[in-house]
């Protein structure tokens, strides 16, 4: 186990002081943490891609390295910065990377999750990118050897964190907040009630595919078939699109707005291309939610304004619980492509399972 504290104070050692990534859950302390930096010494980024980039430039003003973190799954986001700027033969920027081990050698996961952890260490090594693994605290001596590196060469290194090693003894309050907005689930619960027989819904991941399945499972809901994106985060709008241009059957892309906002260029791409079967839903909570409820930024964007400009024909809205049977309804008569904004508060279903069987699943959507 490694304290949060003697992570972020060797940090503050070595001078990183400037930190950009994309939250995730076996990271979820340390993201919280950031959170309460000085605006202009932490930020969120929409994708790792991105996050890498912010990393190069803060290096080309301060002659400093940048912290960024992400999870294993999120560096196939990262390769193209990291290789065609960042690498010591083009560029050579140096830049540290703290990096959620999912599905870590002899650990139990998800089949998504232990796919990508198993080739971890070898793309990093495809990608010259030296790094340590920190299981304990005297691990981050390895670290500081690391990062002394980085700044002597001008390459980029690596920190790999697993599940349950990082730990923060202070205890967090969770203060009760007054809630106004529905919740996911009274969304989806309303949804799968007014759908078609033959109506699919392709979901993003976390929480809201996994609420997907277990209010399909709890209400026994039969009308409509679910694909759920168990990963491939800001994706499920694409798959849903290829989907809607082959079939006359009307499609439902069940999105986040950490999803959307991760490849918001996707939203030209369904107004350009998208049939009359496609409907686009955000549940938008501002939130990361599902991996520790990190700011999203996306509560002051005018999805009206912003759909509509790209090509989709309908916009509608839901802010209150009362409102979202109504709305629903004159949603999924419309002809789209439309765009349903749901305004939701955070909060999710207890014990949720996981989507299990994937192959399974993806033959009964696809019957």
């Amino acid at each position: 186990m490694i304290l949060l504290k003697d992570l972020l104070n060797n940090l503050k050692k070595n001078n990183i002081s400037f930190f950009t990534g994309v939250p995730d859950s076996i990271l979820k302390d340390f993201c919280n943490y950031l959170t309460k930096l000085p605006k202009k010494k932490h930020i969120i980024a929409v994708n790792e891609g991105s996050a890498i980039s912010l990393g190069i430039g803060y290096y080309l003003s301060k002659k400093k390295i940048a912290c960024v973190y992400l999870q294993n799954a999120g560096l196939s986001n990262a390769i193209n910065p990291l290789i065609s700027i960042a690498h010591k033969k083009i560029y050579s920027i140096p830049l540290l990377l703290i990096i959620g081990w999912r599905g870590s050698p002899k650990r139990n996961d998800e089949p998504q999750h232990i796919l990508k952890g198993k080739i971890t260490k070898n793309l990093l090594k495809l990608l010259n990118i030296r790094f340590c693994i920190l299981r304990k605290k005297k691990d981050l001596i390895k670290m500081n050897r690391l990062i002394k590196f980085s700044k002597r060469t001008k390459n980029t290194v690596a920190c790999l964190i697993e599940k349950d090693i990082l730990k923060d003894q202070k205890k967090l309050i969770n203060k009760a907040k007054v809630q106004f907005l529905p919740f996911r689930r009274d969304l989806i619960l309303e949804l799968l009630k007014q759908i078609s027989k033959n109506t699919k819904i392709i979901s993003t991941t976390g929480y809201t595919s996994r609420e997907l399945m277990q209010i399909r499972s709890e209400n026994n809901l039969s009308n409509g078939k679910d694909f759920y994106m168990v990963g491939g985060m800001g994706h499920s709008s694409m798959v849903s699109l290829g989907y809607s241009l082959k079939s006359k059957k009307q499609i439902i892309c069940l999105d986040g707005d950490g999803s959307l906002l991760m490849h918001m260029g996707s939203l030209r791409t369904i107004g350009f291309f998208g049939n009359t079967n496609f409907k686009h839903i955000l549940l938008n909570n501002n939130s990361h939610e599902s991996v520790g409820g990190q700011t999203t930024n996306a509560n002051k964007i005018n999805f009206n304004n912003l759909t509509k400009s790209l090509g989709y024909k309908n916009f509608f809205k839901i802010s209150k619980v009362k409102k979202i049977k109504f709305i629903i309804k004159k949603f999924l008569k419309c002809k789209g492509p439309s765009f349903l904004e749901v305004k939701i508060s955070e909060g999710t279903i207890n014990n949720l399972p996981r989507p299990k069987n994937l192959i399974k699943i993806k033959k009964q959507f696809m019957s």
